[in-house]
């Protein structure tokens, strides 16, 4: 790959004349390097798998959200040794930042990404953060440990700004560049060079917030604002099939109302929606308040994998069938994605398993390993979903949307069946004979 070119050399293109640093080159970081690369700014990008840098100096991206095209024209210097970080001034921190067992924010990547940039670090640098965390944590968590890692002071040898990240996985309207950029810096001089930088890659353009406590509490809202409207689509999922009547049924007649926002129920999962709320509700208990909407939000998200395999359990009893054979459709976090983080289609294989199930599970995007190792779970090829006594369809890949019941019905054993289709994407009106369809 293409070694960082001399300062001087790449001024003229680049205007802000910065050397860019990207630390973590997942769904988040890539994009940025790649778009700061393509424009002539001399870019590192740097992650601690080994594999990860291996696979991206060969043109391949296992996270899919650069096409091999791109990521070509893109000449990043990429590296998983800290050493060739001491070659950039603006430093763009993009490392996972997830919770634990109790909910509660995981700092240990941050902390880890912080102590490494603060290594790296010389007078007149700027760290920037782009990691989800509440309102506070860039100036109260990350800037002591980037002064103990480099032994100078922010402020005055280095300064640091937050810019949070808007990438959305699988999403090819809305990218880095297409999506407006939210920045804030510690002081207006840095406000400056941090507005600089993103928009000269940024076409959407800028928004100046006036603080970073701002920009941090403007990223957890957006999240938590989107969790709270998915957990009332999904309390309205259970009053509806309590009385009778088809949610998506529903939802298109509301949605023929101009004001009526368009969300719809489903698993809330992944490394945003699912886990950000709690970075706002953790910092409210410490401001000694209880936030009861939010966490009320949470709680219905966090319990609809529950209410699936409830639902699959009590359909297959009412046919007799006790430790019947369940397919899954889909198990990543959202369609049309590899990422398996913090899937709740998971926790339902883990409730049908616990009631005695054995369960099936098929998921043309989603890695091997991966999901062995995160959750335990072998991945299946299709031919193996093979006389199930019931399927779950549960993530709306395009590939299971394309095929349907062609694809769907193959899978049940004899001439019935239960199907759950969580994300209501097959088509009623071809339910094949003797199969019972439950939507959510």
């Amino acid at each position: 790959m293409l070694d960082l070119l001399p300062h001087a050399r790449r001024r003229a293109r680049t205007g802000h004349g910065r050397r860019i640093a990207v630390i973590g080159l997942g769904y988040v970081g890539l994009p940025v390097a790649a778009a700061f690369a393509a424009s002539g700014a001399p870019t590192i990008g740097f992650d601690v798998d080994p594999l990860r840098i291996a696979e991206l100096r060969r043109g391949l991206d296992r996270c899919n959200v650069i096409d091999r095209r791109d990521l070509e024209d893109a000449p990043i210097r990429y590296t998983a040794e800290a050493g060739p970080l001491r070659g950039a001034d603006f430093f763009i921190v993009a490392v996972p930042t997830p919770i634990d067992t109790a909910c509660r924010p995981d700092f240990s990547a941050l902390i880890a990404a912080s102590r490494c940039v603060g290594a790296a670090i010389a007078p007149g640098a700027i760290v920037v953060y782009e990691s989800t965390v509440y309102p506070g944590a860039t100036e109260e968590v990350c800037v002591p440990v980037l002064e103990a890692a480099s032994g100078l002071v922010c402020g005055r040898d280095f300064t640091v700004g937050y810019s949070p990240e808007r990438i959305n996985p699988g999403d090819i309207v809305h990218r880095f560049e297409t999506v407006t950029k939210v920045v804030a810096g510690q002081d207006e001089a840095t406000l400056d060079i941090v507005a600089e930088v993103y928009g000269s890659v940024v076409r959407a353009g800028v928004h100046r917030a006036p603080s970073i406590r701002v920009a941090e509490a403007a990223k957890v809202i957006e999240n938590t604002q989107r969790d709270l409207n998915i957990a009332l689509m999904n309390e309205l999922a259970i009053i509806c099939h309590r009385i009778g009547i088809d949610t998506a049924d529903v939802l298109d007649a509301a949605r023929t109302k101009w004001n009526f926002l368009p969300f719809a129920p489903g698993l809330v999962g992944g490394h945003c929606i699912g886990v950000d709320p709690y970075y706002l509700t953790h910092l409210a208990q410490m401001s000694d308040y209880q936030p009861e909407v939010i966490l009320a939000g949470r709680r219905i998200n966090d319990g609809m994998a529950e209410v699936i395999a409830r639902e699959c359990i009590r359909r297959l009893a009412a046919r007799g069938v006790a430790h019947g054979r369940v397919g899954v459709l889909g198990l990543t976090f959202k369609e049309n994605v590899p990422d398996i983080r913090n899937s709740k289609v998971a926790d339902v294989i883990r409730t049908l398993e616990a009631h005695g199930c054995e369960v099936r599970v098929h998921d043309p995007q989603a890695d091997t390993r991966a999901t062995r190792h995160e959750y335990g779970i072998t991945l299946r090829p299709l031919a193996e979903l093979e006389a199930c006594d019931a399927v779950i369809v549960a993530v709306s890949h395009h590939q299971f949307v394309a095929a349907g019941w062609d694809l769907v019905r193959p899978c049940l054993k004899g001439p019935g069946g239960d199907v759950l289709d969580v994300r209501a994407c097959l088509d009623r009106s071809r339910v094949p004979q003797g199969v019972s369809l439950w939507r959510m």
